[in-house]
């Protein structure tokens, strides 16, 4: 079964994309364990959308934060075991599984700012990928449940 959900990707929409995803995962039967791992992981991948999908670009190439809003759209689906989010958006093309892992060791002062919410997501996912396709950005995450 498939649910999607589209939004403005706007951090004043983080909560109606986690109620839809609570509401699925509950609606599914899925674990309070599982749905607390999963939405860990939607609501990084969302603030991260929300914050630099849409950005200007500085004169270095990087994101300005929360300078655009644009469209994103979110698939849920069931297959078995298996639950499956797919978020959509047409911002700039990133591979967020191409960023370095984060030094975990460091203390926050010491460690470079970025790349805490893909690590999390990855931890709490079976499996993440990443494509770039018809100018989207794609990225599905999956988990075992």
């Amino acid at each position: 079964m498939k649910k999607s959900f589209e939004c403005e990707a706007t951090i004043e929409n983080l909560e109606k994309v986690m109620r839809f995803v609570e509401g699925e995962l509950e609606a599914q039967d899925c674990d309070r364990a599982h749905i607390m791992q999963i939405t860990l992981a939607v609501e990084e991948i969302y603030v991260n959308i929300a914050h630099y999908a849409y950005g200007k670009l500085d004169k270095e190439g990087k994101t300005i934060p929360d300078t655009g809003i644009g469209p994103m759209e979110l698939d849920l689906m069931t297959d078995g075991g298996q639950v499956y989010l797919t978020f959509k958006d047409e911002g700039v093309p990133y591979n967020p599984l191409e960023r370095e892992k984060p030094d975990i060791t460091l203390s926050a002062e010491d460690r470079e700012i970025g790349g805490l919410g893909i690590f999390m997501a990855k931890k709490s996912m079976d499996e993440i990928t990443y494509d770039y396709k018809d100018g989207k950005n794609i990225l599905t995450l999956m988990k075992h449940i």
